[in-house]
C-alpha cells in the first residue's frame, strides 16, 4: 500500500517521501499511525550514516495482522514500543525485557548511533523506498503514515486518551518515569534532584512525585523549562549557570537545600557528556545517581565523587516491560496522577516536522507531537 514517511539519508538531511508498505506476515502487524512524538534521538539519528525511516514514539490503529498474531486485532488502538522483547532469552526471563538479547536494537549497536537491525525487525522489503527496502528507526519508524512491526512492538489500550498523549508513552514518558520508579525505586519522603527538565526529565519528576518524594529539586539553564518542572511536580527549582563546570557550584546549593548532606537520588537528563558525573556530586553518601540520557561517549570521573557507598546506574528505557508498564502509566493518567495531555505542548501536521524539530531544539516544548490525521 502507498504511504508517506520521513526518510533521512543518514547525512543530516531528511524529507517526507512516498513509500510502499507491504501487508504483514506471520507475527507482524500493520499500523496506521495517528500520532508520533518528536524526540532528540530522532534529530540525532539524521546523522547516523544510514538511510532510514525516522521516529520511535507512536500510537495508531491496527489495520492488518499476520496469521500468527493473537494479542491484537484489526481496529485495536495501540502504542508502539521500540524495545521489543522476545520473551525467551536470558534477560527476558530475568524480567529485563528492555535489554532483550535477541530483539533489542541497542544492546550490541553498530555505527548507526548504537542502533542496529535485530531479530526484532521485520524484513527491509516490507518498506520500499526508491524500489529498495529501507530500515526503520529502532525497528518501528513511527514518523510515517503506516508501519509494519512485530506483534511484540505494540501494546493495546482502551483508555480514553488522545493519540498524541498516548504516543509519547512509548519512549519519553516511559524512560523518565521508569528511571524513577523501576530503576531507582524512589522511596516515599526522600529528596530527589533532576538535572535537565526536558521531556524525559519532566517524567522523572512525575515518577518522583508519584513515588511520594518529599523534595524534588529541578535544575536547568532555562526559565521556561523550570516553570514546566513546577507544573509537573518539582517543589524547588535551581537555575544553572552554563559556566558551572560539572555543576559543582549547583551541587553546593543542593547540599544547602538538603541539610548539608545531598539528595537521596539524582538523575542526569541533559544528554550532555560533560555532565555525566554531575549527579554523583548531588547525592549524599550511600545515595543513588542515575544517568538517564544515555551518554555513550567516554568521560572522566573523579572517583572521589563516589565517596562513600554511592551507587551509579546507567539504565535503558526505564527498565520497560511494555505489557506491564504501559497499562500502569495509562491507569495513572486516568486517575489524574500522570500528566500527559499537559506534556504535549504543541502538535504539528506532518509537513511541519521541521518546525517541530526547531521548537524542540529551542527548548520550547515539553513534547512536540506530529498528528497525522484527525479521524
Amino acid at each position: 500500500m502507498k504511504a508517506k514517511a520521513t526518510i533521512t539519508d543518514g547525512k543530516g538531511h531528511y524529507a517526507i517521501e512516498d513509500i510502499e508498505v507491504a501487508l504483514p506476515q506471520k507475527d507482524e502487524v500493520l499500523i496506521k499511525l495517528k500520532a508520533a512524538g518528536v524526540c532528540h534521538t530522532d534529530y540525532d539519528s539524521l546523522k547516523w550514516g544510514v538511510p532510514m525511516v525516522l521516529g520511535h514514539e507512536g500510537a495508531g490503529v491496527v489495520q492488518e495482522v499476520g496469521e500468527h498474531v493473537t494479542t491484537v486485532k484489526i481496529g485495536d488502538r495501540v502504542i508502539l514500543n521500540w524495545a521489543i522483547p522476545c520473551g525467551k532469552c536470558f534477560q527476558c526471563l530475568e524480567n529485563n525485557q528492555h535489554i532483550c538479547e535477541n530483539h533489542s536494537p541497542v544492546i550490541s549497536g553498530d555505527q548507526t548511533g548504537g542502533v542496529k537491525l535485530s531479530e526484532g525487525h521485520v524484513p527491509l522489503e516490507r518498506t520500499i523506498y526508491n524500489e529498495s527496502g529501507i530500515r526503520r528507526s529502532f525497528n518501528i519508524g513511527t514518523l510515517s503514515t503506516h508501519t509494519v512491526v512485530k506483534e511484540q512492538a505494540v501494546v493495546k489500550f482502551d483508555t480514553d486518551i488522545s493519540y498524541g498523549s498516548a504516543a509519547i508513552i512509548g519512549c519519553g514518558v516511559m524512560t523518565g518515569y521508569g528511571s524513577a520508579v523501576n530503576v531507582a525505586q524512589i522511596k516515599s519522603g526522600s529528596t530527589v534532584v533532576v538535572l535537565g527538565t526536558g521531556g524525559v526529565g519532566l517524567n522523572v519528576i512525575q515518577g518522583a512525585r508519584v513515588s511520594g518524594a518529599n523534595k524534588i529539586i529541578a535544575i536547568d539553564i532555562k526559565d521556561q523549562r523550570l516553570e514546566m518542572a513546577t507544573q509537573f511536580g518539582a517543589t524547588h527549582v535551581l537555575k544553572a549557570d552554563r559556566s558551572d563546570k560539572n555543576l559543582l557550584a549547583a551541587s553546593k546549593k543542593v547540599k544547602k537545600m538538603t541539610n548539608g548532606q545531598g539528595a537521596d537520588y539524582a538523575f542526569e537528563c541533559t544528554a550532555i557528556p560533560a555532565l555525566g558525573a554531575a549527579p554523583l556530586a548531588m547525592i549524599r553518601n550511600a545515595g543513588t545517581a542515575v544517568q538517564v540520557s544515555g551518554i555513550s561517549e567516554k568521560i572522566t570521573i573523579d572517583m572521589e565523587l563516589f565517596q562513600w557507598d554511592k551507587i551509579y546506574i546507567n539504565p535503558l528505557y526505564g527498565k520497560c516491560r511494555p505489557q506491564i508498564d504501559f497499562p500502569i502509566l495509562l491507569n495513572l493518567y486516568e486517575e489524574g496522577n500522570l500528566l500527559l495531555d499537559e506534556m504535549v505542548t504543541k502538535t504539528y501536521v506532518f509537513e511541519d516536522l521541521s518546525k517541530a524539530f526547531e521548537d524542540m531544539l529551542a527548548g520550547k516544548n515539553a513534547k512536540g507531537v506530529i498528528i497525522f490525521d484527525k479521524d
